[in-house]
């Protein structure tokens, strides 16, 4: 590198026009590592969407594939003749099944690795080759009707795109598992087209926190991922109901025993799929004939009740719009637990975020049939009972009643439905939490957590959590190798060292700007010339409840970290630092 006595006076003046640019962006617009990191969510919200877009075309190009119709899946099951009813579940299953078993030898040094398992007991990596596996198989489980919902393969490829994303900027893993939370949240924004429960999805269920050093790029990831399939598809909201009011307050106490009896259904409902999966892994049975098993009881069951095919979506239409009646309702309700739980416990990649919304809104409306029937004014209009027992069961089967009642009043827009939502939810969540411990989610990650512990996250020193590569000048550094560092890292400070590379203090940004109009002078000016020697500094083993007072006071992002004999050892990042601390204080895997 050419150094400030052999550069010429143009292009000293040149470098020195883009320094003023630098220390004017510095100054005036103070960008923080947080901004970058909403700038960096916003990215992985809008690769989440279109990824989302992607697999929703796929999953219609398979299901018209296989029934040679192109409408939805209920519809086009209506119109086959029984035979096809019975076969399409089963080849998607059997499909689905060839996918898992020849993604197993192409993906085979990759684990399999999800978007929760990533983000609570992983490093942020989530493998692409698995991911893109899993994914494909889901096309023809849901394609061909599985009772399941496909939200869960769209958050899936969602994350995979944001954590490609942190790993190809090499961020740090607190920073990395933030990005692939945001990317999870903007799958869910995209399935549901709901903003804030796409943020508070992750943040209540996954991070177990609603802190604002991670809610905020997690809202920054839902609203671009929105935004996205608004602009590029004829989104909106996502049940178009008629609207609801509270006709009594004496309404309030059938809601009251709505939210009981959720809160009592969800356990048992969770529980059937997960002693469905037992007993299907208890046959024995290879992997492809075990999936098309599945497949094929969801078919056998379609012969009769056509609506138990697909996630439950069309269904709960026609319960909130009054267009079914509660007696064939008791059948269906039946037919697509029992589907669901074929579905699930065969193994077939999907989500059952969807068919818990198609039991909340069937059980509800059943109740408000029953209450209307007996006591009119107590349920004047059944389907509020739908939509509250959506919420109150989501919040029951998740334990995520803020999340369920944000995304209950995002997806339908109806807000004189607030208060009894409110009340369910709450009261739903209790009950299920009293019955049973275990939620929609945790099963897994607690089986995970069990095998592989939990050694990606922090020990609480700062060591564990400092990069090792930061930006450094020796101190015989002229200004022209100054200049062209900070025109090439986006720091303020850079770190000065000597030939053992012993840490001798920063060069700040702002140091620089008396010699910005001044090119002769800049010439003559080296490091150890403004090289500020009394700047903070962390030693390896201090706790980041010290680092965190370390930062106080100082307006730097990063400070330096330094061995006893005075070696720098990397740099600690405040982003990194309120990130770990975060993580430190969540919730366990419940």
């Amino acid at each position: 590198m050419k150094d400030g006595r052999d550069l010429t006076q143009p292009l000293m003046r040149r470098l020195l026009r883009l320094l003023r640019v630098r220390v004017w962006i510095a100054e005036k617009l103070q960008p923080t590592e947080w901004q970058a990191t909403l700038l960096w969510a916003a990215l992985a919200g809008f690769l989440g969407a279109m990824g989302a877009l992607l697999f929703k075309a796929a999953t219609e190009g398979i299901h018209q594939l296989l029934t040679g119709s192109n409408q939805g899946v209920v519809e086009s099951f209506r119109m086959m003749p029984w035979w096809a009813r019975l076969l399409v579940p089963a080849a998607g299953g059997l499909m689905a099944g060839l996918v898992l078993l020849f993604g197993r030898r192409v993906a085979k040094m990759q684990s399999s690795t999800d978007y929760m398992e990533a983000i609570v007991i992983g490093s942020g990596h989530v493998p692409l080759r698995a991911s893109i596996v899993k994914s494909t198989a889901a096309l023809f489980s849901i394609g061909s009707g599985g009772s399941i919902g496909r939200e869960g393969p769209m958050v899936q490829m969602a994350a995979v795109l944001a954590s490609f994303i942190g790993r190809w900027r090499k961020f740090s893993p607190p920073q990395l598992r933030l990005l692939v939370a945001c990317g999870a949240a903007a799958g869910i924004a995209s399935a549901y087209y709901a903003p804030l429960a796409g943020a508070f999805f992750v943040a209540e269920i996954i991070l177990g926190t609603i802190a604002m050093e991670s809610l905020g790029p997690l809202v920054a990831a839902s609203v671009s991922a929105t935004l996205t399939i608004k602009i590029l598809s004829d989104a909106h909201t996502l049940y178009d109901v008629p609207r609801f009011t509270l006709g009594s307050p004496w309404e309030m106490g059938p809601y009251v025993l709505l939210g009981l009896i959720m809160g009592t259904l969800a356990p048992w409902f969770l529980r059937s799929l997960r002693q469905a999966e037992t007993l299907f892994v208890s046959t024995r049975l290879p992997l492809v004939a075990r999936l098309g098993l599945g497949g094929l009881m969801v078919g056998a069951l379609a012969i009769l009740v056509p609506e138990v095919v697909g996630n439950g979506y069309s269904v709960v239409l026609e319960i909130l719009n009054g267009r079914i009646i509660w007696m064939a309702l008791i059948l269906v309700l039946v037919c697509k637990w029992l589907a669901t739980v074929a579905s699930f416990g065969s193994g077939a990649p999907g989500g059952v975020f969807t068919p818990s919304l198609f039991m909340g809104a069937s059980a509800g409306y059943l109740f408000g049939t029953a209450v209307h029937t007996l006591w009119p004014t107590g349920a004047a209009d059944p389907r509020a009972f739908a939509l509250v027992g959506m919420g109150a069961f989501l919040s029951a089967a998740s334990r995520a009643p803020v999340m369920a009642v944000i995304m209950l009043f995002e997806m339908t827009l109806s807000y004189d439905i607030i208060l009894p939502l409110l009340l369910c939810s709450v009261l739903a969540y209790y009950t299920a939490k009293g019955i049973e411990e275990k939620s929609l989610y945790s099963e897994s990650l607690k089986r995970k957590a069990a095998e592989d512990g939990m050694p990606e996250l922090p020990a609480g020193r700062v060591g564990d959590l400092m990069k090792s590569d930061p930006p450094i000048i020796g101190v015989s550094a002229h200004f022209a190798e100054i200049a062209q560092t900070f025109l090439s890292v986006r720091v303020n400070n850079l770190y000065v060292v000597d030939g053992e590379r012993h840490f001798v203090g920063v060069v700040s940004l702002h140091d620089i700007k008396p010699y910005l109009g001044e090119p002769e002078l800049a010439e003559l000016v080296l490091a150890r010339d403004i090289v500020h020697e009394d700047f903070p500094r962390l030693g390896p083993d201090r706790s980041l409840s010290e680092a965190l007072e370390a930062f106080l006071g100082i307006t730097a992002e990063r400070l330096p970290v330094v061995a006893a004999d005075g070696r720098l050892l990397g740099s600690l990042a405040k982003g990194d630092l309120l990130l770990a601390l975060v993580e430190k204080r969540k919730k366990p895997v419940a």
